[in-house]
């Protein structure tokens, strides 16, 4: 088994892992009342993680037949890459945070899975999967697009439905507009700063290369 092909499987092995994961998140939060069925679909981890599901799923298949992923399958991953990592890094921001305030949130495996095993071990396909090319730096402000568009559905909806997924996002539970807009454009430099990682690790260590030499 070449280490392409073993890449593939591992594509695979990570987007069942990701659907079960999935599945066992909602089947958790139901049942202990958590959440609503009708919010489960509302977090920004779980749409990111479907997408993440989906595209690993498409990867794996294309890594077993081909020996390189085309540049339009290295934009994509960069992109949903970047949403994972930065839902997980926002989620144990959130635990610290609650932490802090006394307030108790109960982590079961699924959102151990989601939040930190596979945004760890995508980071580490990342930077050593074979046949991946260099990413653009274009990625970067398109990554931005979907949380500014989630994030304003969700303000929207939670002014009707009064919920909302994350507590920052709600003025009710900050201290004002203030806390609200620093939080926000914090979480999107988080989102720009690890597009930018990825990028930047992409084109130092591309593992491929064109005729020529360059990544």
């Amino acid at each position: 088994m070449t280490a392409r092909t073993a890449f593939g499987w591992s594509r695979l092995a990570a987007a069942a892992l990701c659907l079960v994961a999935l599945v066992h998140r909602l089947a958790w939060g139901l049942s202990s009342q958590t959440i609503a069925g009708e919010n489960f679909l509302a977090y920004l981890t779980i749409q990111s993680n479907i997408a993440f599901t989906v595209l690993a799923t498409i990867a794996g298949v294309i890594a077993l037949r081909h020996d390189e992923d085309p540049p339009w399958l290295t934009t994509a991953r960069a992109l949903i890459l970047s949403w994972t990592i930065t839902a997980g890094l926002a989620f144990a921001l959130i635990v610290w945070q609650a932490g802090l305030r006394g307030i108790r949130i109960d982590v079961p495996w699924s959102d151990v899975v989601l939040h930190f095993v596979l945004p760890i071990w995508t980071i580490l396909a990342w930077l050593f999967g074979p046949g991946r090319r260099a990413a653009s730096w274009r990625v970067v402000p398109f990554v931005l697009v979907y949380p500014l568009v989630w994030g304003g559905f969700t303000m929207w909806r939670g002014a009707i439905v009064g919920w909302f997924p994350y507590y920052f996002l709600d003025l009710r539970q900050v201290s004002g507009f203030a806390e609200f807009a620093v939080t926000c454009a914090i979480a999107l430099a988080i989102f720009a700063g690890v597009a930018s990682g990825l990028v930047l690790l992409s084109r130092i260590r591309p593992t491929i290369r064109d005729a020529d030499g360059r990544p």
